[in-house]
């Protein structure tokens, strides 16, 4: 059987990759056919629209699609989690050093960030911050940081720009600065456009970040999907694989930038349960779509008055969030 599905260029999209690259999928018998997206919008509507048959998506733009707050109605269901962390704050140069934070610590950089953010709104022209989707984890820990320095998130402007953009985007001046995931940040600091202020992993540890979105009409396909993928992803978190799974991402298929780069975003111990740093985790202890997970991301979306006031909760993650078919997919791995 033949898929369609969509990722957007970024290092969590590795599950999928290694999928379709290391015969994950065949063994399933599917034949899958990738596409890089250009925007998460894009891709929202193009799986909604059912031009896609599932996808690697934020995980609360799933749910905002589903529930019908974000895009076209759609069908999707989420059976996998994908991965946890792996987004960072980087702000330009300039910012930086007119924030001359005492030290590194999140305290200080967030008190330094609402200091000159406050300037800024008091002098008429507000800080403007990128983030790659209103529906997603870098919005929510965009406020997150500032919340850190006692600053309300209205004190700056927010544009969505989609991540493998970012970096342009900050170095033309057109925001000054963005939360977006693996590699940009990295990208952004190489380059001398910015600097990591924060990574995703200090505001809110091992938050849920990307999933298998799926659409529903796949019915029996949806368990040898949800299994390739699972083992494709515990592939990517096992260290010994790590130095084939960057040379793959790196490659001018799918990221096409240079391997150490890459690199950063797979740092640190594997079994750290909540290590500071731009680590991304995949595999098993990180697969199953949990609600409380879902839940986090619901409150997440209130806090930002993204949620109708009279939504079921309950009910909405149990229409969303599929555990029972990730058990089933996984029964015999």
């Amino acid at each position: 059987m033949r898929l369609q599905l969509g990722y957007v260029p970024l290092c969590d999209a590795a599950p999928l990759i290694a999928a379709h690259e290391l015969g994950f999928t065949r063994a399933e018998g599917l034949d899958l056919d990738l596409t890089a997206e250009p925007s998460w919008a894009t891709l929202r509507d193009r799986l909604a629209l059912g031009h896609l048959d599932g996808a690697h998506m934020l995980a609360p733009l799933a749910l905002a699609s589903r529930l019908a707050l974000s895009g076209p109605p759609s069908d999707l269901i989420v059976p996998l989690q994908l991965s946890t962390d792996g987004n960072a704050v980087t702000l330009s140069r300039t910012l930086w050093a007119a924030m001359d934070p005492d030290g590194e610590a999140l305290a200080d950089v967030a008190r330094a960030f609402a200091g000159v953010a406050q300037a800024r709104l008091r002098a008429g022209s507000p800080l403007t911050l990128g983030t790659v989707h209103p529906f997603s984890c870098h919005s929510y820990q965009l406020r997150l940081f500032a919340e850190a320095g006692g600053l309300d998130a209205a004190a700056f402007r927010t544009v969505v720009v989609p991540p493998q953009h970012c970096v342009e985007a900050l170095a033309r001046g057109l925001v000054d600065g963005f939360c977006a995931g693996a590699p940009w940040n990295d990208v952004a600091a190489a380059a001398g456009h910015g600097r990591i202020a924060v990574h995703g992993s200090a505001l809110a540890p091992n938050a849920t970040e990307k999933v298998l979105a799926v659409s529903a009409r796949l019915d029996g396909a949806i368990l040898p999907l949800v299994r390739a993928v699972a083992r494709a992803g515990r592939w990517c978190a096992d260290p010994e694989n790590r130095a084939e799974l960057i040379h793959r991402l790196a490659r001018r298929t799918y990221l096409d930038l240079d391997p150490a780069l890459v690199g950063r975003a797979f740092a640190g111990d594997p079994d750290a349960s909540a290590e500071p740093g731009p680590r991304i985790r995949f595999g098993a202890a990180v697969e199953e779509p949990r609600a409380a997970q879902a839940r986090w991301l619901l409150e997440q979306m209130r806090a930002a008055r993204q949620l109708p006031a009279d939504l079921d909760i309950a009910a909405a993650i149990a229409t969303v969030y599929r555990p029972d078919l990730y058990r089933a997919a996984v029964a015999d791995s």
